[in-house]
C-alpha cells in the first residue's frame, strides 16, 4: 500500500471513529435520582414529581430517552432515608434531587462528588450544605423554603378568619429543623395577636390525635401546621380531626385545603420543583452547584375553603376573600 493511500485510509478511519464517538456520547442516557418522601399512591407526591418532570421536559430533555429519573417513594425515619439514598447510589446518578433537610444530609453523607440540588432546606448554611447562599461551594445548591415571618403570618390569618380563637397548638415534626424554627417564630409572635401558642411535637397518627384532643379540651382552640413531608402524609387525618373538634386551622400547604382544611398560606411547592428541574438542567449541561446561588421563597399563595368555613360556623371576611389566590367552594 502506498503512503498516500495509507494516510487517506487512516484519516477516513479517524473520521469514522470520531463520528461514532460523538454518536455514542449523544446517545448516553443521563441519570437523576429522586427520593420522594411520599407514598407512591399519594396524589400530592405525584403532582410534585410531575412538576419536576415537566420542568425537565420544558428544558429539552426526553424522559426515558436521553434522561433517566430514578424515583424512590416512601416515608420513614432517618435510617430508612439513609438506606434508600444508599440504594439510589447504585445507579450512579449524576445529580440527586433531595426534597428535605434529612434527604439532603443523607445524600451529602453518601457522596461529596455527586451533584445535589435540595428543596426544603430550612437553613442550608447552618446545616453545612453550602458555604454561603450566594456562593454555595462544594457539590450542593438548591432552594430554601423556610421564611420565619410565616409563623406570625399564620397566626394573623387564623385570628382574622376566626377571631374567637385564643389558644393555638402548632403541630410540628421535632426532627425537622425548619418546622421547629417556624413553631418558635409563631410562639414569639403570639402576644401580638393576643394568642397563647402551645408547641405540639408530633410524628405518628396517635400523637396527632392526642394533640387535637388536648386543644379541644378548652374552648376557642385552633391549629397551625407548618410544612413537613411526614406530617403531609397525615393531612387527611389532621383535616378530619380539625373538623370533628371544630378547630379552625391554618396550614402551610395547599394540599390540606384541597382535602377540606380551612385556610393555607405558604410557598408554591410545585413551582419549586419546576425551578429545581431548571437547576438540574443547568448542571447536566455543565454548570456547577458551587456557582448556582441558593434561592429563597419568593412566591406565596393563599387558599380558603368556604365549605370548611361553613362547617365551623365561620363567615369569612370579604377583605380576606378578596386577597385569596384561590377560593374552594
Amino acid at each position: 500500500m502506498q503512503r498516500r493511500e495509507f494516510i487517506t485510509l487512516l484519516g477516513g478511519a479517524a473520521a469514522t471513529w470520531s463520528v461514532a464517538a460523538r454518536a455514542q456520547q449523544a446517545a448516553r442516557i443521563r441519570r437523576v435520582a429522586v427520593l420522594m418522601l411520599y407514598a407512591e399512591n399519594d396524589g400530592e407526591g405525584q403532582l410534585r414529581a410531575r412538576a419536576f418532570r415537566d420542568g425537565l421536559e420544558a428544558s429539552g430533555w426526553k424522559i426515558g430517552t436521553d434522561l433517566q429519573i430514578d424515583f424512590r417513594w416512601g416515608v420513614g425515619d432517618l435510617e430508612w432515608i439513609r438506606s434508600t439514598v444508599s440504594d439510589l447510589m447504585k445507579f450512579a446518578p449524576e445529580v440527586i434531587l433531595a426534597n428535605s433537610d434529612q434527604t439532603a444530609g443523607a445524600s451529602q453523607s453518601a457522596s461529596r462528588t455527586i451533584q445535589i440540588v435540595f428543596i426544603g432546606s430550612s437553613d442550608p448554611v447552618a446545616e453545612g450544605f453550602v458555604q454561603s447562599l450566594a456562593r454555595p461551594g462544594g457539590n450542593m445548591t438548591g432552594f430554601s423554603v423556610v421564611e420565619p415571618t410565616l409563623g406570625p403570618k399564620w397566626l394573623d390569618l387564623l385570628k382574622e378568619i376566626a377571631p374567637r380563637v385564643t389558644r393555638v397548638a402548632v403541630l410540628f415534626n421535632p426532627s425537622n429543623s425548619g418546622s421547629v424554627l417556624l413553631s418558635r417564630a409563631a410562639a414569639d409572635g403570639a402576644k401580638n395577636f393576643g394568642l397563647e401558642v402551645v408547641a405540639a411535637p408530633i410524628l405518628s397518627a396517635e400523637e396527632i390525635e392526642a394533640a387535637a384532643e388536648m386543644v379541644a379540651k378548652q374552648p376557642n382552640g385552633g391549629l397551625i401546621v407548618p410544612p413537613d413531608p411526614t406530617i403531609v402524609g397525615h393531612r387527611k387525618l389532621i383535616v378530619e380531626l380539625a373538623a370533628r373538634h371544630r378547630l379552625p386551622a391554618a396550614y402551610a400547604l395547599r394540599s390540606f385545603v384541597s382535602e377540606g382544611g380551612l385556610i393555607s398560606y405558604g410557598i408554591n411547592i410545585l413551582e419549586l420543583f419546576r425551578q429545581a428541574a431548571g437547576y438540574i438542567d443547568r448542571i447536566l449541561r455543565g454548570d456547577k452547584p458551587e456557582d448556582l446561588p441558593v434561592q429563597g421563597p419568593t412566591k406565596f399563595e393563599l387558599l380558603i375553603n368556604l365549605k370548611a368555613a361553613k362547617g365551623l360556623g365561620i363567615d369569612v371576611p370579604p377583605t380576606l376573600l378578596a386577597r385569596a389566590d384561590e377560593v374552594i367552594e
